[in-house]
């Protein structure tokens, strides 16, 4: 796919979406919605209900396509091309909000289950593990905070634990950018704390979207901030500033 030079906003960009609308049976869902972010960034995506942020979302993993507008990946690649299976190849993982690991496996076989997906499952089955899949294990399981928990079943985790784990099996899938659908949803103070400093960790050298309610939290991840409502961009900048806003006070944090 050719690169469109003459558009530096976009060849910087990791993601870049521009004028992007999408209706189902005549309901805009997004209308004219725009939004870069840069290789190694973190953005949280907030907004009232129906907003917008799952549409986008499935914008950008090939769910669902744009009627209108560019939805860019690393400047050389048009999502509006690619099926869900190209895109996630690409190096775009999403985390749904309810965690999905294999409850009757190990933290480690959920590990490396996933990171088969990402190679090659006939080695994995076999046991032929390299050196390097190891580390890698070993390297996310510290990252995710479950090193402890490693040949634990993961049915005995508790739900932030599971959260933790999923996040992990996506990092095994080393995408560029993960997009991450309210982490944080039912847990313990505790566990919010700790997945704000592990989504951290993980964007020093990954681009991250994530999508989330828990204002406590968004502080927490000290981000910018872009505040959906009705299907485009209300307001963008640090939370501070877009809490401040009148208009996204009177259609989100007023209510």
């Amino acid at each position: 796919m050719a690169h469109i030079s003459n558009n530096p906003t976009l060849t910087s960009s990791l993601l870049y979406l521009d004028g992007v609308s999408v209706s189902f049976d005549g309901y805009k869902a997004l209308r004219g919605l725009s939004l870069t972010l840069a290789p190694n960034e973190m953005r949280a995506i907030i907004g009232p209900n129906g907003a917008g942020k799952t549409t986008m979302m499935d914008i950008i993993t090939g769910k669902t396509r744009a009627d209108e507008g560019e939805v860019w990946f690393a400047g050389t690649h048009d999502l509006r091309l690619c099926d869900e299976a190209q895109i996630a190849n690409l190096g775009i993982g999403r985390k749904f909000q309810k965690p999905t690991v294999f409850e009757n496996q190990t933290v480690f076989d959920n590990l490396l289950l996933a990171l088969a997906a990402a190679r090659s499952p006939l080695k994995t089955l076999f046991g032929l593990l390299s050196r390097s899949q190891h580390a890698r294990i070993d390297e996310i399981l510290e990252i995710i905070k479950l090193t402890h928990r490693r040949d634990h079943i993961a049915g005995a985790l508790s739900h932030g634990q599971k959260q933790w784990l999923e996040i992990g099996m996506l990092l095994a899938q080393d995408p560029q950018l993960l997009l991450v659908d309210e982490p944080v949803a039912g847990m313990t103070d505790a566990e919010t704390a700790q997945t704000a400093d592990l989504l951290r960790d993980i964007a020093k050298d990954h681009s991250v979207v994530v999508v989330e309610h828990d204002m406590t939290f968004v502080r927490d991840l000290g981000v910018k901030v872009t505040v959906l409502h009705e299907g485009s961009v209300l307001a963008e900048g640090p939370l501070d500033v877009v809490s401040a806003d009148q208009r996204v006070i009177e259609v989100y944090l007023g209510r």
